[in-house]
């Protein structure tokens, strides 16, 4: 098995666990402080982790990603941000199906913008994720 599956794999068993607990949280905090005390886990860790691995974050702030990983952070910041007010408002079934569209979006930046291989079969998968998503969230 390649090992980015794996840790896709892991990422699934992290958001499973991670969204059910949220959403218990938002029900009875305000969404911005979950948000934050959550989010500076995720912060605490990354760090913990660039430490073990000795990077340094600083050699890459004149690169030319570097607005991109900026970039990143401010896409990710409304989108999670939204996503625990979403999920202290509405019902987690959902909630998590209309977030779960990024499959959906992200794989046709990527087959568009990015480079990424396209095929029949891919496209058929996202397809018939987009609608279960939208059987789920109608239904």
């Amino acid at each position: 098995m390649q090992s980015y599956l794996l840790w896709a794999l892991l990422a699934l068993v992290g958001y499973s666990l991670f969204t059910p607990l949220a959403e218990i949280a938002t029900k009875q905090v305000p969404s911005t402080v979950v948000a934050l005390v959550a989010n500076s886990m995720l912060a605490l860790s990354a760090l913990a982790v660039v430490l073990l691995r000795r990077e340094n974050p600083f050699a890459y702030a004149g690169s030319d990603v570097f607005p991109h990983m900026l970039a990143a952070g401010v896409f990710l910041s409304v989108g999670i941000l939204a996503y625990y007010r979403a999920l202290s408002q509405g019902p987690i079934t959902v909630v998590v199906p209309i977030f779960g569209l990024f499959i959906v979006t992200s794989s046709a930046i990527g087959f568009l913008f990015l480079g990424d291989e396209f095929s029949a079969r891919k496209g058929a998968g996202i397809l018939l994720a987009a609608v279960a998503i939208y059987l789920t969230v109608t239904g």
